[in-house]
């Protein structure tokens, strides 16, 4: 049956990549962290979630279709989304299509919703985050929402607590708050996206899986059982977070890769430290720090900071052009592509690095000589195939509406998925 009117807004929000971790909950239902954390977010056009959401008094219930599935809404996470945008919502009058919605309505009104990530779900690379914050500012468009991004951040919180730190873009911090109600835990941007914009930030997507441990269980069993969480939420992190928050002000690199480095070392010794112990890494996990590890050495200053969520995935962050040419160089050398597969569709993302690197094919890439710090006579190993894909970005903004109708998820007549 045709919709009477629909009413549809689509959003695109990108992901973020903590550098100081989230890692446990002193309230699991409000998602209230036991430690503050600070992140980057990604450039949208390479990880992002675009999502559309339809409102019309034609629809009977509310429903969403995830990556092309419909999935259930009836969790807590989406109904305590849904409740505080609904219970914030404003009047909307659009004359050009006739739609009047008044602020009491909203609460009987039934919305659909539409989203898809652009990179894998559930592997690790923060695709809630992505998916929630999109969620919470495109409902906050549909429903005509005076509030501001703070106060935004706070209900996507509860959706996914990464995700109020992708209402901004830049390097954000997420303050933990005080309150037992969690109105004071929210996000804030720290500089924009524009501060630090000679970053280079690659992806090296190990496995695209969902993880054995949610995130959601893995944080449950370190409060109950890690002594060292304990330590590093209370002594470490409120220290890390001061000089973190200097070195990004200051584009000081080698302080940010040292705290970026140490603290995902961390995170996953806490991993271990949780009973029964968590594994999120891997061995191509591990061998990608070695390298890392031994060419930041090797040049006496980090070229590269790298850090990995709660998965296997290794996010490097290059401190310029220069820096992130040399490391991919490296990257494809220790971690050549596997057979059949071509270098473009290898790095995804901007692609005008490889140009950058003299790479434009397989014969370029069986050129590349071992890297300078490997000594002659120990005979490097390469793990063809070890290594999915890679994506290139760069620091990013934040969320933005798209007004471009074809960019839409649902069909304008009728709210159903296209």
């Amino acid at each position: 049956m045709a919709a009477k009117w629909v009413r549809m807004v689509t959003a695109q929000t990108p992901t973020n990549i903590a550098v100081i971790k989230y890692w446990g909950k002193r309230d699991e239902t409000l998602i209230l962290p036991i430690n503050d954390s600070i992140s980057v977010t990604l450039d949208p056009h390479h990880l992002c979630t675009t999502t559309t959401v339809a409102v019309s008094p034609s629809f009977d219930q509310d429903r969403m279709w995830l990556n092309g599935k419909e999935i259930s809404l009836s969790g807590g996470r989406y109904q305590n989304c849904l409740r505080e945008i609904r219970a914030c919502a404003s009047d909307v009058e659009d004359e050009e299509k006739g739609i009047k919605i008044a602020k009491k309505d909203w609460g009987s009104l039934h919305i659909l919703i539409a989203s898809y990530n652009n990179f894998p779900t559930a592997a690790g690379l923060a695709s809630s985050a992505a998916g929630f914050a999109c969620l919470v500012f495109a409902l906050a468009k549909l429903m005509n929402l005076s509030e501001d991004h703070g106060k935004l951040s706070a209900i996507a919180r509860q959706g996914s607590g990464s995700a109020c730190r992708s209402l901004y873009g830049g390097f954000v911090k997420w303050n933990m708050g005080k309150n037992e109600d969690g109105t004071d835990s929210r996000a804030i941007q720290i500089v924009d996206e524009k501060h630090w914009d000679d970053l280079v930030i690659f992806i090296a997507v190990v496995s695209s899986r969902q993880k054995e441990t949610s995130s959601t269980i893995g944080m449950h069993n370190s409060v109950e059982t890690s002594m060292l969480l304990k330590y590093r939420a209370q002594e470490v992190v409120p220290k890390r977070i001061l000089q973190m928050e200097e070195a990004i002000k200051n584009r000081d690199f080698p302080t940010l890769a040292h705290l970026t480095c140490a603290d995902s070392n961390q995170f996953h010794a806490v991993c271990l430290d949780t009973y029964p112990p968590i594994f999120y890494m891997n061995d191509t996990s591990h061998r990608i720090i070695s390298i890392v590890e031994k060419w930041n050495r090797t040049e006496g200053t980090p070229q590269v900071a790298y850090t990995f969520d709660a998965g296997p995935n290794a996010v490097l962050i290059a401190r310029n052009r220069n820096a992130a040419t040399l490391l991919l160089q490296r990257l494809l050398f220790y971690f050549p592509p596997g057979d059949g597969v071509d270098l473009n569709s290898f790095l995804i993302g901007d692609k005008s690095i490889l140009e950058d690197a003299g790479l434009k094919d397989a014969k370029d890439l069986e050129a590349l000589p071992p890297p300078p710090e490997i000594k002659d006579n120990v005979p490097a190993q390469r793990y063809r195939g070890d290594v999915s894909y890679f994506i290139c970005t760069r620091p990013g903004r934040g969320p933005v509406l798209l007004s471009d109708e074809s960019q839409a998820l649902l069909n304008p007549e009728t709210g159903l998925p296209k």
